[in-house]
């Protein structure tokens, strides 16, 4: 069986984020194990190919990513005890891409998501970053369902 030591939970700022680092916390305190708490920000405008504007416009995203990380971070510490080593990070990029390399980065031994239920049509005609996160993820991934009423 494979050590846990690293667990990377995956959260979007929605009512699940109890449910999905209640989860983890369980785990991280049968085995010892740290929990990373990780959101993956919009990434850069400079990033993607359009100039980032006038100076006010780079100021306004960086204080939304400060807030951003503050609420991670208030996250973190309400959901889960202190008895578990606990870090919260915000960084930006494509979701799953940027997910996966930061779990590489953290030796993730496991990650925490949550996933949406919907009708079948909507699963033929979309794909969802769980889905894709399942498929090109070289370690365990734990989903996590959240009831779309919570949202």
């Amino acid at each position: 069986m494979r050590e846990l030591k690293n667990i990377l939970v995956a959260i979007d700022f929605n009512d699940s984020v109890g449910d999905l680092l209640g989860y983890a916390e369980g785990l991280a305190l049968k085995f010892e194990a740290k929990i990373w708490v990780v959101h993956v920000a919009e990434p850069n405008p400079d990033f993607v190919g359009y100039e980032a504007g006038p100076q006010y416009i780079r100021d306004l995203k960086a204080d939304e990513f400060k807030e951003e990380h503050r609420k991670l971070q208030t996250i973190s510490t309400a959901f889960v005890g202190e008895d578990v080593d606990c870090e919260a990070l915000l960084i930006q990029g494509s979701t799953v891409e940027t997910l996966l390399d930061e779990a590489n980065k953290l030796n993730a031994d496991l990650i925490i998501l949550g996933t949406h239920k919907h009708s079948f049509f909507y699963n033929l005609f979309s794909e969802s970053v769980s889905l894709e996160i399942f498929k090109k993820a070289n370690i365990p991934v734990m989903a996590i369902p959240i009831d779309e009423d919570e949202e």
